[in-house]
């Protein structure tokens, strides 16, 4: 493919409360067996971009853990290939990355030595599958200096969390409000963006030059009058994990058969590294119903419209029910968990009890796991 991939993945929420504590956003688990980067990694190799960048920063090490081997994402080659980018203190500069325009800047050289006509943007954050070949003939076709694609979002989301935009008949976009405070559009930016490498190294170096730092802000919403900028309407899943509802919600579409069949069993499949764990094993006198449970996990218990992910071990009489566990958890026998996120690594002992109301609640708990 005639592009190159950057995928911006260091970001941090404070929205997302404890989950992002010791991890990055774009390393959050998903679905049982994924990371959010995932999908972004696996959009690109699905579409034939060879050469791609990740940029990292904040609580980089999960995700530098996830990305050490690139070959699971078919990365592992001569040409092209895998890189990660991350802050780092120069004869010319001492700073963190200030934005994601700054990122891109202080790793212009990439951008420089690189050959192919065209950049894809993509954030380590959002769900999705997209054919990013098809993406680069619609912008073609408009001759667009630059696209983005959008999302139509249904009724009760609150667009206002994210870049409202509005097009015209032909898709041209017309208004770009970055989190506005009143949403005047329910079409949203998607945050991934396509345009000429060229043309990029110019926002870029334009954006140094005045002290600006954001893509969005100081690059889309700064020339939305003065450049063509176009709008790729995602008709297929979407979704960006930008609070603890969110993710809540993310993993718990999974339980859908759409939306599982759309990720888990459609061509292209979504691609991550893989452990060498054995299967998930249901003992004499478990009980699971509409849940996704990952490899390594021993299950003793009731286990209904929940995720567990990787190494999760369940108890005699244990009742698990509307509730996402993550890796390495330890559940002992007796215990009930109910509209809840455990967080990797926990212990509950006998007889734990929590059940989560409106807000979902994150447990956390450290302790002995096996005590003779």
């Amino acid at each position: 493919m005639r592009a190159i991939g950057m995928i911006l993945a260091g970001g941090s929420s404070r929205r997302i409360k404890e989950l992002t504590k010791h991890r990055a956003v774009a390393a959050l688990p998903i679905a049982g067996n994924f990371r959010s980067i995932d999908f972004a990694l696996s959009s690109m190799t699905n579409s034939h971009v060879q050469k791609v960048a990740v940029f990292t920063q904040y609580n980089a090490r999960s995700l530098t853990e996830h990305l050490s081997s690139s070959k699971w994402w078919d990365f592992g080659r001569k040409q092209g290939g895998l890189t990660i980018f991350t802050p780092s203190i120069t004869d010319d500069n001492n700073l963190w990355f200030r934005g994601t325009a700054d990122a891109m800047y202080q790793n212009l050289s990439f951008l420089k030595n690189s050959h192919e006509p065209y950049v894809i943007i993509a954030s380590g954050d959002c769900i999705y599958k997209v054919d990013y070949g098809k993406l680069l003939e619609y912008h073609i076709e408009k001759k667009a200096d630059i696209t983005v694609v959008v999302k139509d979002l249904p009724d009760g989301f609150k667009a206002e969390r994210y870049g409202c935009v509005k097009l015209d008949s032909d898709g041209r976009i017309t208004d770009f409000e970055q989190k506005p405070i009143i949403a005047t559009s329910n079409t949203v930016s998607c945050g991934i963006y396509i345009l000429r490498r060229r043309q990029l190294i110019e926002f870029v170096e334009k954006c140094a030059e005045e002290d600006r730092h954001d893509f969005v802000s100081d690059i889309l919403v700064r020339y939305r009058d003065v450049k063509s900028i176009y709008g790729y309407r995602l008709d297929t899943y979407w979704s960006n994990v930008a609070s603890l509802d969110d993710y809540y919600r993310t993993n718990m579409d999974f339980l859908k058969h759409e939306v599982r069949t759309f990720f888990l069993r459609d061509y292209p499949v979504i691609y991550t590294k893989a452990d060498d764990l054995p299967p998930v094993k249901l003992n004499v006198g478990s009980n699971v119903k509409n849940s996704l449970i990952a490899t390594g996990s021993i299950i003793n218990g009731s286990v209904e419209d929940s995720l567990l992910f990787k190494k999760v071990f369940v108890g005699s009489n244990c009742s698990i029910k509307n509730s996402i566990i993550l890796d390495d958890v330890y559940i002992a026998d007796n215990s009930h968990i109910e509209n809840c996120i455990v967080e990797s690594h926990s212990t509950l002992k006998a007889g734990y009890q929590h059940t989560g109301g409106t807000n979902i609640d994150v447990i956390s708990e450290k302790g002995e796991r096996y005590i003779l």
